[in-house]
This record gives structure tokens, sequence and C-alpha cells, in this order.
């Protein structure tokens, strides 16, 4: 994709609109290309640019193996990213951010054990020893489970890095993964400060069309760093495969060499070694 497409097709979805000018962050000014009705247009030239600079960090995590975890409870935003990071096998938040999610971790597996306790005394027979009243409550308590931490579920360790749809919204997640190092992808609009994330994509986080394009670029590069990464265990297996067999042949060579060499010194005391006469008895 080339860049011009790509800024042509960011104007097709709108990317370029930001907020009133009377509510920007100053610390945005850089983005800004100028401003029309009192509404701030971003510079789509960079945001081109921070599009291309995030695709490589973020395909990289990926093709390490490690998760990358979308968060996004905005309206406009929470279903297209439900749905492009499920296609990829990624984690994502978007129904609300649970308060230490990354700061306390453990207490979060707790949560996703439960689910899966719950699930296991509904097959076990456990359900048929207890009253409808339990049963009832059991099946709320996992519906509750389920809203929360069921995108999560597969989560079994912090994620490598947190892709955020507007970091105005989702500012204790930003806080939380600041605190603890990880790294952050996020579309950055006019209102909000693109410092407070590592990879900040200027575009407007309001129109669905906008979070849908950078989200779908994302998932992509996410989807090629997987794909390298199986090429790459395909290659080191070939070259495991390849040392093992020369191991083994070189040992067969040694043996083969040892086993001439035995019959060679046979040959040579064989020849060393006087032939007995044979004398015969007089009459």
């Amino acid at each position: 994709m080339s860049n011009r497409s790509s800024f042509n097709e960011l104007l097709e979805v709108g990317a370029h609109f930001g907020h009133l000018k009377s509510k920007w962050n100053p610390a945005m000014a850089p983005y800004i290309y100028s401003d029309k009705n009192g509404i701030h247009i971003i510079d789509l030239n960079k945001t081109v640019a921070k599009i291309e600079e995030a695709a490589t960090a973020i395909k990289n995590i990926a093709r390490s193996g490690r998760k990358v975890l979308f968060v996004a409870t905005k309206k406009q935003a929470k279903d297209i990213v439900a749905e492009k990071t499920k296609a990829i096998g990624m984690p994502y938040v978007t129904e609300r951010w649970p308060g230490g999610m990354l700061t306390n971790f453990q207490t979060i597996r707790k949560s996703v054990r439960r689910m899966s306790q719950i699930d296991k005394m509904a097959t076990d027979g456990t359900f048929q020893n207890i009253s409808k009243r339990e049963r009832l409550q059991l099946s709320r308590e996992r519906e509750k489970l389920e809203i929360n931490f069921g995108s999560i579920s597969d989560l079994s360790r912090l994620p490598a890095a947190l892709f955020i749809v507007d970091i105005t919204k989702e500012h204790i997640a930003v806080a939380e993964a600041k605190r603890l190092n990880i790294p952050t992808f996020a579309i950055v609009d006019t209102n909000s400060n693109p410092n407070e994330v590592d990879y900040a994509i200027p575009a407007n986080d309001d129109a669905s069309t906008s979070v849908a394009y950078i989200v779908e670029v994302m998932c992509k590069a996410i989807a090629d760093g997987l794909s390298d990464r199986k090429m790459d265990k395909e290659t080191a297996g070939e070259e495991q495969d390849t040392k093992a067999y020369s191991a083994n042949e070189a040992e067969e060579l040694v043996e083969g060499a040892k086993v001439r060499g035995v019959s060679k010194k046979d040959e040579e005391d064989g020849a060393k070694k006087p032939r007995k006469r044979t004398t015969t008895a007089k009459k």
C-alpha cells in the first residue's frame, strides 16, 4: 500500500476531522494542518507516517509470540474492535476497563478462573445437587464475568502492549500501562496529549469509519507478524532436522572409519605374522 493511497483512504474515512478549536490540546499542535469552521484538521501525511511506524512495531511484537491487548469502550468503536481482534486471536476490553486490570493482574486472573469453575460445575453434575435458586445465582454470576472478562480469558500473563482508542476516555488504562512500562499504541484526537503514549496515531477517534480503518491496519500487521512467526518456527525446525541428520551422518562416517581402520590393522597383522613351517617325521 503506497503512501498516496493510504492518504486518500484516510481522507475518505474522515480521519482528518479533529475536535473544536476550543477543546484542543496544545501538545497536538505538530499534527494539526489547519482549522475549518472552528474545527481542527489533522495532517494526514503525518498520520500515514505514524501508522506505518506503529504497524512495524506491533508486527514485531506479534512475531515474538506476545499478546497485544486492544482497549475501546466507546460506543462507536467497541463492536468494531471486538470483531476485528477476534479474527486474529488477540484479547480485548470493550465493556468497561476494570480498575487494576494490569497493576492487579493476579486478582483479575482469579475472576477468569472463577468462570472456569462455574463451567466445570455445570458439566460435572454439581448443578444437579444444588437448589434452583443457587443455580440461578451461579448462572448470573457467570454471565457477569463473561461480559467483563470473557474477552481476556486467554490472557494468562500481562500483555506485551496495549492498543487504545481514545486515550482521554481510557486514561486509567494508559496510566496502568505506563506504571508497568508496557508499550502503548493509540489513536489520538486533537483533544488528547500524544505524549502520554509511545506510538500516537493522530486521527479522528470518534468516527467509526476512521477507527475501523486504523484498527484493520494494525490487525493486518499482527496477522503478518504471526505468519512470520510460524515461518520462523518451520525454518528453525528444518534447520534442527538438518543438524541432526548431519550429526548422525558424521557419526556413521566415524564409525565406518573405525571399522575400516580395524580391518586394515588385522590385514597388516596377518601379513607380519610368520607362517608356521610344517615338518614331516622321518621314518
